[in-house]
């Protein structure tokens, strides 16, 4: 019983992971997120970011391949993005 009462409140306590502020070598304010990526506190600097992010978020969902993270991802513009069939008999 208290085996299953620690990994529930370990479970909740990894969910509420929170911001973390820090700062760069350079001085600059930056934000720790609990995904793994940082921003700038200067919120015209973290905009710039936040569109870059969505940008690349998009570009992965529009990738074709790729079972369960596992493969070849091919992205729009690439030779093989909507070839088609590769069977002469289909062409």
């Amino acid at each position: 019983m208290r085996a299953v009462l620690f990994a529930v409140l370990c479970w909740a306590g990894a969910a509420v992971a929170q911001n973390i502020e820090a700062t760069t070598t350079a001085g600059e304010k930056v934000i720790l997120l609990p995904n793994g990526r940082w921003e700038f506190a200067d919120p015209a600097k973290a905009q710039v970011q936040r569109s870059a992010a969505e940008k690349e978020t998009s570009r992965e969902r529009s990738a074709q391949g790729g079972l369960f993270g596992l493969g070849r991802k091919v992205y729009e513009g690439d030779k093989d993005y909507n070839r088609g069939t590769l069977n002469p008999a289909k062409r």
